[in-house]
C-alpha cells in the first residue's frame, strides 16, 4: 500500500510553526509544560484572569495528540460507568459522568466563545456491537444509564442498522446523541490562537530539560532558555518524559493510528455512514472511525508501540484490512494518508488530576482527550487559581504506580499487552 506517510488533518489548516518563536520570558507565574488540548485551555484560563503564563512545548504548538486523533468528542470515559460505580461508589461516579457531559459541553462553547470554525456538530457516537453478547450487553446500558445519570442513550436493532452504518458485520448498537466531532487540527489551532489572544505566552521548541525546586518558586531549563514559575501545570499526555519521572513511572505511551481514504461520492459516503456518527467497536482491540469531508476515517490500535515510520507503515495495512472488514465497498478505494499518535494509559485505565511535589497534573486521557482534555484543562486552572485541587472529582482516587513496581517509564510490555488485548477479543 504506498500510501502518503503525512497526517491528514494537516493539510486542511496551516499548523503553528517554529517561524517565528515566541522568547521565552524570565519569569511567570504559572508555566505549562506542553502545548496541546489541556496546556492551552489552561492557559486560555489562566490568561484571561490575569495570570502571567507560559506554554512550553517541546515541538510545535499543537504537534502531538491533540492534531493527531480522530476529533471525537464524546461522552463518558474509557472505563465503563457501571465499573466505575463498583469501584468508587454512586456519588463520585456521578461527579466523573458528569464532568465528561460538560466536557462536551465546554468544547462547544470555546468554539463559540472564539469563533472557531472547526466542523464542530453534536452528531452522536455509535457504539457497535460486534457479538451478539454485546448487544445484550448494551440492552443492559440503556437502563443502567438512565437508572444512575439519568442520561438517555438509545438501542440500535440489528435489523434496524441500515439506518446508521452501511455494513452487515455487527449486531446491533448504542447511541449517545450527546456526543460530537471536530477536526482536532483546526480546534486546536483555534485553541492555541485564544490562548495567545487572552496574553498567554505559547513557546514551541522549547522542551524542559531538567525542572528543579528553588526559594518559593520552581526553575525550569529549556533548549531555549531558563524561566522561574510560582506554579507548574504538566499537560503533556502520551509525551510524558524523565523530567517529570515520578508522573512518567504512571503513565502508558500507547500509539494509535489512523488512515484517511481518498474523497468518496456522496451517495457511498451517505450509505457508510447516514447520520455522520463518531463510531466504534466493542473490541479490546477496537477500532473507531467517521467520515470528514466525504473521507473515512479509520483508526485503531493496531499496534501498541507509539509512532514511528515503521509502525505507521504496518499500521496503515492493519487499519486498511479492517476497514475492509467493515466495509467491503471501500476494497478498491484508495487510502491516501496514514498517520500516528501517542496516547496516555494510566494503569487503572483512568484520567487523573492532582499535585505531586508541589506539581499539578492533568493526565490519563485513555483516548478521550478531545474533550476531556480541553475541559479538564480549565477547571484544574481554575483549581490552582482557588487552591482546591484536591476537591476536583478527578482528584479522589488514587493514581496507581504500575504492579510491583516493574516500570520505569519505557514500556516494555506492549507487545504482551498488545497480545493480551487480542485474546481476550479472541475468547469474547
Amino acid at each position: 500500500m504506498a500510501t502518503n506517510q503525512q497526517i491528514y488533518w494537516h493539510t486542511t489548516i496551516k499548523m503553528p510553526d517554529d517561524s517565528n518563536l515566541t522568547p521565552i520570558p524570565e519569569k511567570v507565574d504559572v508555566a505549562i509544560i506542553g502545548g496541546g488540548y489541556t496546556g492551552l485551555s489552561a492557559a486560555r484560563t489562566l490568561a484571561k484572569r490575569g495570570v502571567n503564563v507560559a506554554v512550553l512545548e517541546a515541538e510545535t504548538i499543537g504537534w502531538g495528540a491533540s492534531s493527531r486523533n480522530g476529533g471525537m468528542t464524546l461522552t463518558g470515559l474509557k472505563v465503563p460507568m457501571q465499573t466505575i460505580i463498583k469501584k468508587y461508589g454512586r456519588d463520585i461516579a456521578k461527579e466523573l459522568f458528569q464532568c465528561s457531559i460538560d466536557s462536551v459541553n465546554t468544547v462547544e462553547e470555546i468554539i463559540k466563545e472564539e469563533n472557531i470554525n472547526c466542523g464542530f456538530s453534536r452528531t452522536g457516537h455509535l457504539l457497535a456491537a460486534n457479538k451478539p453478547k454485546h448487544f445484550d450487553a448494551l440492552k443492559d446500558e440503556v437502563e443502567f444509564m438512565a437508572k444512575e445519570f439519568n442520561h438517555k442513550v438509545h438501542l440500535v436493532a440489528p435489523g434496524e442498522l441500515k439506518s446508521e452504518i452501511g455494513t452487515d458485520v455487527y449486531h446491533g448498537a448504542l447511541v449517545d446523541d450527546v456526543s460530537g466531532g471536530l477536526n482536532p487540527a483546526q480546534f486546536v489551532t483555534g485553541l492555541a490562537d485564544a490562548a495567545e489572544k487572552a496574553g498567554a505566552n505559547l513557546c514551541a521548541r522549547a522542551r524542559v530539560n531538567r525542572l528543579r525546586r528553588g526559594e518559593n518558586r520552581f526553575v525550569l531549563e529549556t533548549e531555549r532558555g531558563a524561566l522561574s514559575a510560582e506554579s507548574i501545570l504538566v499537560a503533556t499526555s502520551g509525551y510524558t518524559g524523565n523530567v517529570t519521572q515520578k508522573l512518567q513511572k504512571k503513565i502508558i505511551p500507547i500509539g494509535s493510528f489512523i488512515i484517511a481514504t481518498e474523497r468518496l461520492s456522496d451517495e457511498l459516503a451517505h450509505e457508510l455512514s447516514p447520520k455522520n456518527r463518531m463510531i466504534f467497536d466493542f473490541k479490546h482491540y477496537l477500532n473507531y472511525f467517521r467520515l470528514w469531508d466525504n473521507r473515512m476515517i479509520f483508526g485503531g490500535r493496531a499496534a501498541f508501540f507509539p509512532e514511528n515510520k515503521n509502525t505507521i507503515a504496518q499500521s496503515g495495512e492493519i487499519l486498511r484490512r479492517e476497514m475492509i472488514q467493515v466495509y467491503p465497498q471501500l476494497r478498491d478505494t484508495k487510502v491516501e494518508y496514514v498517520w500516528g499518535g501517542t496516547l496516555d494509559f494510566a494503569f487503572d485505565q483512568m484520567t487523573h488530576v492532582g499535585e505531586l511535589d508541589g506539581v499539578h497534573y492533568s493526565l490519563g486521557y485513555a483516548g478521550h482527550g478531545v474533550a476531556m482534555g480541553t475541559y479538564l484543562g480549565k477547571t484544574v486552572a481554575e483549581a490552582m487559581l482557588n487552591g482546591n485541587i484536591k476537591d476536583h472529582p478527578f482528584a479522589k482516587f488514587d493514581f496507581p504506580n504500575a504492579p510491583l513496581g516493574l516500570y520505569d517509564g519505557r514500556p516494555w510490555f506492549l507487545p504482551f499487552a498488545g497480545m493480551w488485548h487480542k485474546i481476550l477479543d479472541w475468547v469474547e
